[in-house]
């Protein structure tokens, strides 16, 4: 089964350490970072993650919109993401899109991440030390069971 996760993970590259523990137990992953591949092509995949760091209480827009536009329809998709607020309905707009081109949704992934991102920067960032180790095993295991 052909398994691409299409990313964004900038600011402290949290979501990427997931997804680079990922990649080391299933080399043949493809991993599409948005930000340098934006017109990946997703036809030839029979399942898709989205994984993002929360920003604003979202996916990054950058997902947002490479999904509108790039994601076939029927496709199985998956999610993974990390946030430094404990709270929000974080998977309703990356839901929506994947919804309307009638996905079928294999599960979802989340855990703390280290953020500094506007107010937190000024107390230091909260979540510091996320993802821990722990964490990172999850994800593999979240995947692994998919």
């Amino acid at each position: 089964m052909e398994t691409a996760i299409v990313y964004y993970s900038k600011h402290h590259c949290n979501t990427k350490k997931l997804l680079d523990a990922i990649s080391a137990v299933d080399p043949s992953l493809t991993l599409i970072d948005v930000t340098e591949q934006p017109d990946a092509d997703l036809s030839s995949y029979d399942r898709i993650g989205f994984a993002s760091g929360i920003y604003f209480s979202s996916f990054a827009k950058q997902i947002l919109i490479f999904a509108s536009e790039r994601l076939p329809e029927g496709k199985d998709v998956f999610y993974l993401y990390t946030h430094g607020a404990p709270v929000g309905g974080f998977l309703k707009s990356i839901r929506e899109i994947t919804e309307k081109k009638r996905c079928q949704e294999l599960g979802s992934y989340h855990c703390l991440g280290y953020d500094t991102f506007g107010p937190f920067k000024m107390v230091g960032g909260i979540a510091k030390g996320h993802p821990n180790v722990e964490e990172i095993a999850a994800a593999v295991r979240f995947y692994q069971e998919l």
